[in-house]
């Protein structure tokens, strides 16, 4: 087993990067959703309400993000890594609530004409804390502004097993994880209680609860029944459909395409 892609995704919910390698933080992938759009309420927006997130691409320049349409690259903003105000917001995600700080009024006019819905971009600062549910976590762990936990792991053959059931493949981006590795049996990473890549130590918490933007087509935003339909019928628990392991990293370090998976501890499988 070893890792065969590795993603990050700077602003929650917009289409993510590939990377060769990553340096591993205390909340997660270096630069992983430590940005966020807000409504006037200041809670976080998605795919789930707004599929035209999908289409905005997200580089990372030497001093900060560029963002810009997939079907109109010259319209672009440019995003500093420090943000030009002061000022701060109390922001929600699924009821999680912290502090988050206002990137600009230029970000926040762009992303409002662009998606055509008022809105906001706030950043995560080092002094924001949001803690992983006490229950899987390690050692106090922390996230970004991501669905409760830092990393999403993903085996390509748990993807080939999808794809041999259903009628029209569906590639790795609509699951839209950071860690993706080849080798192993499907769902391997279901048991993968504690592993290291590179000599760093990482944790497998619980399965990862699948929604709806697993249906949209990431390039198009088309909308479809699959892949929840299928995955309904054999990795269902409790009204939830999980696909994916939900991952906590022990300490910071770098890690790479190519580097080896080594299976510490297993735990049971769910399914």
């Amino acid at each position: 087993m070893e890792v065969s892609g590795l993603y990050i995704y700077p602003i929650k919910s917009l289409a993510g990067i590939s990377v060769p390698s990553v340096m591993i933080t205390d909340r997660g992938f270096q630069h992983d959703r430590r940005w966020m759009l807000v409504d006037k309420n200041n809670r976080f927006l998605s795919q789930r309400e707004i599929t035209a997130m999908a289409l905005l691409q997200v580089e990372i320049l030497e001093d900060g993000l560029k963002v810009y349409h997939k079907k109109d690259q010259i319209n672009y903003i440019n995003i500093p890594f420090i943000p030009m105000t002061g000022e701060t917001a109390t922001v929600d995600i699924w009821g999680t609530i912290c502090e988050a700080q206002l990137v600009n009024a230029a970000a926040d006019k762009w992303f409002s004409q662009i998606l055509n819905v008022s809105c906001r971009l706030v950043y995560m600062a080092e002094d924001t804390i949001v803690k992983i549910e006490e229950q899987y976590a390690i050692n106090n762990d922390l996230t970004s502004f991501s669905d409760g936990f830092p990393i999403l792991m993903l085996g390509e053959s748990s993807l080939q097993d999808l794809n041999s059931k259903i009628e029209h493949p569906l590639p790795m981006n609509r699951f839209r994880p950071n860690l993706v590795f080849t080798g192993g049996s499907a769902f391997i990473e279901d048991t993968m209680k504690e592993f290291s890549i590179n000599g760093h130590t990482f944790f497998g918490t619980k399965p990862s609860a699948r929604c709806v933007i697993t249906t949209i087509d990431q390039n198009t935003t088309e909308k479809g029944k699959e892949p929840l339909k299928t995955l309904s019928t054999y990795r269902s628990r409790n009204s939830k459909i999980y696909f994916g392991e939900n991952v906590i990293a022990a300490g910071i370090g770098k890690i790479n395409i190519g580097d080896a998976i080594k299976i510490v501890q297993t735990k049971e499988s769910l399914f």
